[in-house]
């Protein structure tokens, strides 16, 4: 399983427009293949930062078969115009749970 932890910082005064962007954009993964999880989390320090944590079968199943699909393309559709820049955009493996 591989766990893609996307950063994005948001236009200041477009936080509720990205967030119901994000809540539409959740079907979308969930119909995405390979895609077992979506949570989105707001920074309480920061709250123009969210970050989406997405969890996909394979590293392929997100940056082959997802990204750059017209999935893909419709989940930007909602929400890249609140962008402040573009995403940051990591991939992880568990490594340790401990409880």
């Amino acid at each position: 399983m591989i766990l893609e932890i996307a950063q994005i910082d948001v236009k200041a005064g477009s936080e509720a427009q990205f967030e119901t962007g994000i809540e539409k954009a959740a079907e979308i993964f969930r119909a995405a293949k390979g895609c077992h999880s979506f949570r989105v989390y707001r920074s309480v320090e920061k709250p123009q930062r969210y970050r989406l944590l997405i969890e996909w079968d394979t590293l392929e199943a997100h940056t082959k078969d997802f990204t750059g699909s017209q999935a893909w393309k419709d989940y930007r559709a909602l929400v890249s115009d609140t962008f402040e820049s573009p995403p940051q955009v990591e991939h992880t493996e568990l490594t340790l749970q401990a409880f």
